[in-house]
Formats: structure tokens, sequence, C-alpha cells
């Protein structure tokens, strides 16, 4: 039975997932990778969930402020041995039930168009494509989601 928890970016076992997350991106970003990493940096993580499947830890996801009333989705990552059972889903589902307790009116996130399955799964969430924010404006590999919480 999975368990989810509430934590920080400070949590070992989140910042384990976070490195497989990195790994991977380093591959899938290719030569961009160095752009998006440096907004991907753990210090200003306070809202981190984790879920654990028989005690291992094997998806996670965080929010962080952005503007005073939207949270920004972050490090979303389920090891791929983990993926199709709705972890991934139950994470989100967790940090925007966060958020709403914060008072957060929605939440964005960015992604990149390599990353097909996270399109298609924020699609499945019901967010939707946004112009691109922030750093991302004028990045031809990113793609921004918003839902209104």
């Amino acid at each position: 039975m999975p368990t989810i928890i509430r934590t920080n970016a400070k949590h070992k076992d989140f910042v384990a997932l976070v490195q497989e997350l990195d790994a991977y991106l380093a591959i899938t970003d290719g030569s961009e990778h160095a752009f998006y990493d440096q907004y991907n940096k753990l210090d200003d993580i306070q809202h981190a969930v984790m879920l654990y499947d028989n005690e291992v830890a094997v998806s996670c996801g965080a929010i962080k402020e952005l503007y005073p009333d939207v949270m920004e989705v972050k490090r979303m990552f389920t090891q791929k041995a983990h993926r199709g059972k709705g972890y991934a889903s139950a994470v989100l589902e967790a940090l925007e039930l966060w958020a709403k307790e914060l008072f957060y009116k929605r939440c964005i996130l960015e992604t990149g168009k390599r990353q097909e399955e996270a399109i298609a799964f924020y699609k499945n969430m019901k967010y939707v494509i946004i112009p691109n924010y922030g750093q991302y404006v004028g990045m031809e590999n990113s793609v921004c989601f918003e839902k209104e919480l």
C-alpha cells in the first residue's frame, strides 16, 4: 500500500529521487540541460511530497511559491519501474491539496517538449497549456501548464 508524506527538499529520500531525475533529464534535455538545471535547485523548496511503496521511496514532487497566489510544481518524478500505478497522480494531487490548504489559487509548471509522457500526464491531470512564463519565455523546448485550484 503506498504511503504519502509531506516534507521539504532536505529529506534524504527526496534528494535521492531528484538525483535520479536529474540524471534522466541530463540525457533528454541534451545541450539545454545546464540552462534548465539552474532553475531546479532545491534551496527554496519548503513543500515536498514523497510516495513510498512498501517503505521504499519511488515518487516525489514539490511546490514553491512563484507569485503570491501561485505555486509552481517542481521536481516531479516516479522511478521507471513504478510508473503506470497512479503514483505520479497521487503525488500531484497531494501537492495541489497542500497548495489549496495554503490558500494558493493555481499551480503552474514547465516541462520539456521531449518529455512526451509528462505532457500527456499533465493534460490528463487537467492542466492546460499556457504561454511560457518567467525564465522559460523564448525557450523552444519548454511547454508551460496551469491548473486552477
